[in-house]
């Protein structure tokens, strides 16, 4: 595909970083201007950003790489190439949620309120980001005729990095559909949850770079997890906030 988009005289440009770095970008943006409506200055949720992006991407990389410690065995300076590719959104989302959720608590910010805010901007940054995937041509799906051909592989694969991107596309749009419907606090981010989970366990069925435990992978184990908390939350808190 395209893992390099261009140079900058001698430095390279790579499209899996540029394209998370703009899904971060468009979506900061847009949660900013949504924030406002609550109370909240743009500058408050630039830092919440800014904390919750960095502690995404760590989490996002341990848990890769604890995943796949063959990858790096004897070459640990690899864990840092991540123009590379390797980050995984179940990591991402502990890491993140954990520095978020921290943040809220430093700051008495309102957590389910915000959280409600966040969670469209979420699936957002993640459509965006999927398409450096499918530049860079890792995530990638398994043998088909009518897949996309891949260089890197010497194969037409399913474009799995597409149907991610499509999906956590088509999450936003319900999202922010949902918010329109002025539902108690904690359902938005609670759909996030769900929807997000039931994407990438149906996706997983498709996709060829990951080991399988059982029929399933570790991936699609955590997203089972996902979905019954996220039942648990719905039931057992989002009724009690008014």
């Amino acid at each position: 595909m395209f893992p390099v988009i261009c140079h900058i005289g001698p430095v390279p440009v790579y499209s899996y970083g540029l394209m998370l770095a703009l899904g971060v970008f468009v979506s900061s943006h847009l949660l900013a201007r949504d924030a406002r409506r609550i109370g909240i200055a743009p500058d408050v949720i630039y830092d919440l950003v800014f904390w919750v992006v960095i502690c995404g991407i760590i989490g996002a990389r341990l848990f890769y790489v604890l995943l796949n410690p063959d990858i790096f065995f004897g070459t640990p300076l690899e864990i840092l190439m991540l123009q590379k590719g390797g980050l995984a959104w179940q990591g991402s989302f502990a890491g993140g949620m954990l520095a978020g959720v921290v943040f809220i608590r430093r700051h008495k910010l309102p957590l389910w309120p915000l959280l409600d805010a966040v969670a469209p901007y979420i699936a957002l940054g993640s459509a965006i980001g999927r398409i450096g995937c499918l530049l860079n041509g890792c995530c990638y799906g398994k043998p088909a005729a009518w897949g996309l051909y891949f260089p890197v592989w010497e194969a037409r694969l399913v474009p799995t990095q597409a149907f991610m991107s499509l999906g956590q596309l088509a999450i936003f749009i319900i999202l922010r559909w949902f918010q329109t419907k002025k539902t108690g606090p904690g359902r938005v981010f609670v759909a996030y949850l769900l929807l997000s989970s039931v994407e990438r366990f149906v996706i997983e069925f498709f996709r060829a770079d990951h080991v399988l435990y059982g029929g399933l992978s570790i991936f699609q184990y955590v997203c089972v997890g996902i979905f019954i908390a996220a039942l648990i939350v719905y039931k057992k808190i989002c009724p009690r906030i008014h």
